[in-house]
């Protein structure tokens, strides 16, 4: 883990964003706890459980380089003195390709431990293409 200390978990989530934009691995993993529990999902992906395990995702999503401008909206927030959880929306553009793609939708889960804050877990999904189908269809809530 890094020695950089966060004050707050909305720093956590900005460095957190500009690691991914970057493609950075060390950078990605400094905002991480150093807690064996941590857990991430990508979109799509299964869950990993561990800092090797998340880690090596990363590893593996950043070895083409820097290749994403990443927007966050509609941030919620709940937030207590040692824990916070923040859902947001994440608009990703592709380098190189202009589709307009549905929002990511993301909760990030903070703790602060004695080095600051840190993220405990990134969870990450597709939002249904709402442009697609009928547009009057009913969403599917589960």
């Amino acid at each position: 883990m890094s020695d950089t200390a966060f004050t707050s978990p909305q720093e956590v989530e900005v460095a957190f964003y500009a690691a991914l934009a970057r493609a950075d691995l060390d950078a990605m993993m400094a905002v991480w706890c150093d807690d064996e529990e941590v857990v991430c999902v990508h979109p799509g992906a299964p869950r990993v459980v561990g800092l090797a395990a998340v880690r090596n995702t990363w590893q593996q999503l950043f070895s083409d380089g820097p290749r994403l401008k990443i927007e966050v909206t509609q941030q919620v927030v709940s937030a207590g003195t040692v824990m916070a959880m923040h859902s947001v929306l994440q608009h990703v553009q592709i380098d190189g390709d202009d589709e307009l793609h549905p929002p990511i939708v993301a909760t990030n889960i903070f703790i602060r431990g004695a080095k600051g804050w840190r993220l405990l877990a990134h969870h990450a999904s597709p939002t249904p293409d709402l442009h697609a189908g009928d547009p009057d269809a009913p969403m599917l809530v589960h």
